[in-house]
């Protein structure tokens, strides 16, 4: 019979939660109020959207890196250490009076998430009791999942009400009453990391974790392509008030709570037929995407899809990473995940960029529905043995 978790187990978890609530608000944020920066800056939405590729792919690139150099700091320190670094850099976000300036702050807070993301899931399980190690890995997703569901929702209503500095300025204050909280509640713990930079050569020998990645940066590539520039698609394409499109932004992280819950109900006993269905119907909802924009409900239907799919994705290919490494190799693997993951939305935001720019907005869920396909038909041929 499991005990119960202690008052000093659940405070440095709840904060660490609420870290990771606004890790990943920060990071979508921008994409939510693309058009108000970029007015403000006597831009294009797809010039703007410059900042979110510069954020992806500097998390790309500092991940894994970032993951090895965490293991010579002690963990305390370097958790305050990157709040610090991400809630000064959202001060900088408020006070930035160039796009350019802006960019370099954005790159800031991605070597915070960089590190964030490295270190999360490991110090969630090292401040709390064996036997409930899953219920701590679990806030952490739960922050992430809050996020999606009100992170960038509620960061456009605040930008559209106050502006979109004042977005950047409520994170920042509820960051820095979280490094306060977390200097006096999470206990010191030391060093026990046991993968090294010698044993990186056997996780890329790894065939399984290949295909994986190849998949993951594939999805993550068409994804980006349209939902980097779902907020103009909603207002120029579909014809939505500015209202409705927060509405339906905030419908499409609620959707993707239920893709979480679709994953624990199915994907044991049903993983390939699981893993499919999410690529598949991934795919099919962005080449809808166009024709259901004639339709108020149709294209709020295919949204509510979209984000069942996204977040089975995130949770199913994960649990594919964990499963194909060794427990000492899962929070090397995870970030390079985090990396690829974040290469893809680099690219498909530039590719979005391209396309909203040299041929139509109206096909930017087409461009990404094929790339979708193909990593849908990689899985079908290559995981159907696995």
């Amino acid at each position: 019979m499991k005990t119960k978790m202690s008052l000093k187990e659940w405070l440095p978890l709840i904060g660490m939660t609420i870290s990771a609530f606004l890790v990943n608000t920060s990071e979508f944020m921008p994409i939510g109020l693309l058009t108000d920066i970029s007015n403000d800056f006597n831009m294009t939405a797809a010039q703007a959207g410059v900042m979110i590729t510069a954020y992806s792919w500097t998390v790309t690139i500092l991940s894994l890196p970032l993951m090895l150099l965490a293991c010579k700091i002690e963990p305390k320190k370097l958790l305050l250490g990157t709040l610090t670094v991400f809630s000064t850099c959202q001060v900088l976000s408020v006070i930035s009076i160039g796009f350019p300036f802006l960019v370099v702050s954005r790159i800031g807070v991605a070597c915070a998430h960089s590190i964030f993301w490295a270190i999360a899931s490991p110090l969630a399980v090292r401040v709390v009791s064996k036997e409930h190690q899953s219920k701590a890995l679990s806030a952490i997703i739960t922050g992430t999942a809050i996020a999606m569901v009100l992170g960038m929702p509620l960061g456009r209503m605040i930008g559209l009400n106050i502006g979109w500095r004042m977005t950047f300025l409520c994170v920042a204050v509820i960051s820095f009453v979280v490094l306060v909280y977390l200097a006096f509640v999470f206990p010191k713990i030391e060093n026990t990391e046991s993968f090294s930079i010698n044993q990186l050569p056997e996780l890329f020998k790894n065939s399984r974790l290949m295909i994986t990645y190849i998949i993951t940066f594939l999805f993550a590539t068409g994804y980006y392509t349209t939902y980097s520039y779902i907020e103009p698609f909603l207002q120029r394409v579909a014809g939505f008030p500015s209202h409705l499109v927060t509405i339906t932004l905030m419908l499409f992280g609620v959707a993707g709570l239920s893709g979480s819950y679709l994953f624990s109900r199915y994907y044991d006993d049903h993983r390939f037929a699981f893993v499919q269905t999410v690529l598949f119907g991934f795919a099919g909802a962005l080449g809808l995407l166009y024709p259901a924009s004639i339709n108020m409900y149709m294209i709020i239907l295919v949204c509510a899809i979209w984000g069942i799919a996204a977040m089975a994705f995130q949770t199913s290919f994960q649990a594919e990473i964990i499963g194909c490494v060794s427990t000492a190799a899962s929070s090397v693997a995870m970030a390079i995940f985090s990396a690829i993951f974040n290469l893809g939305i680099g690219s498909g935001t530039w590719l979005g960029g391209v396309v909203y720019t040299n041929t139509s907005l109206n096909f930017i869920g087409f461009v990404g529905a094929m790339i979708v396909l193909v990593a849908a038909f990689i899985s079908f041929i290559k995981f159907r043995s696995k």
